[in-house]
């Protein structure tokens, strides 16, 4: 049975952390490279509109496996630079691969998001949490540093102090708080967040997906550019768009008040 689900409906794939025995706990050997195949599938398939990502059984991601890194196998094993090397192969690998999607990525967050399971469900565009899901950026109660990029994504997702807190006191936050928070943009009864996540990337992949993946490169280089740089791409992201033949249907469709079907063309 596979570690990570990958199931495709229409324009959305499914992607489902599969470890319900040990809370979808992450740090195998093998984790990196099948996250990395997952997502590179996603990003050739113009067919995918939508992606939302979730964990089997009662949590999103307890983090890293803890029972591995007393055991030191699997991304902890071998000398400390053997770990940096599994740090840069898996678990950071991992990272870089959801960060890499183009399409949407919506986090249903079924229960506990720890740890790492935490900073990946912060690399979601969109996360929806069940009522009873907690959020923590723990590192600091076993004696480590945010290891998987969390010093860079967490601040951007809740601010800098809220992120300090959670990281200095290794406290966790229900949903509510992580919705005042603005962590989740929702919560939803833990029987439904599957569902609500759904009827979200539904209405993502009825839309026109080539200016659904230029906004989303655009909110990213966002994060880091001007506005003079950001006014540039859309100069030349724009034309684009209007180019294309899913903006006269969408056109049509709003002047002639009837429903388009996008083709990506």
């Amino acid at each position: 049975m596979s570690d990570l689900l990958y199931e495709q409906h229409g324009h959305i794939v499914t992607l489902t952390i599969n470890r319900p025995n040990n809370l979808n706990a992450l740090g195998g050997a093998n984790d990196g490279q099948i996250f990395h195949d997952a997502c590179q599938k996603i990003n050739t398939d113009r067919n995918v509109r939508c992606v939302i990502l979730t964990g089997a059984g009662r949590a999103f991601s307890a983090g890293g496996d803890l029972k591995a890194m007393v055991e030191k196998t699997g991304t902890f094993s071998g000398s400390a630079t053997d770990v940096r090397e599994g740090y840069r192969q898996g678990i950071h690998q991992i990272i870089r691969s959801l960060w890499g999607l183009e399409v949407p990525l919506i986090a249903a967050v079924n229960g506990h998001a720890i740890g790492l399971g935490n900073d990946i469900a912060t690399l979601a565009d969109i996360r929806i949490a069940s009522e009873d899901a907690k959020f923590g950026a723990t590192f600091i109660n076993i004696g480590l540093v945010p290891g998987d990029g969390g010093a860079w994504l967490l601040p951007r997702a809740i601010g800098r102090s809220r992120a300090a807190e959670l990281f200095f006191t290794g406290d966790l936050i229900d949903a509510k708080t992580a919705l005042d928070w603005g962590l989740v943009s929702r919560i939803v009864p833990a029987d439904t967040v599957l569902a609500e996540a759904r009827e979200v990337a539904e209405k993502i992949a009825a839309k026109s997906p080539i200016p659904v993946r230029m906004t989303k490169q655009m909110m990213r280089q966002a994060d880091t550019s001007t506005l003079d740089n950001i006014l540039e791409m859309s100069a030349n992201m724009q034309p684009l768009a209007q180019f294309t033949e899913d903006h006269m249907a969408a056109l049509d469709g709003v002047l002639n008040k009837t429903v388009p079907t996008f083709f990506g063309k």
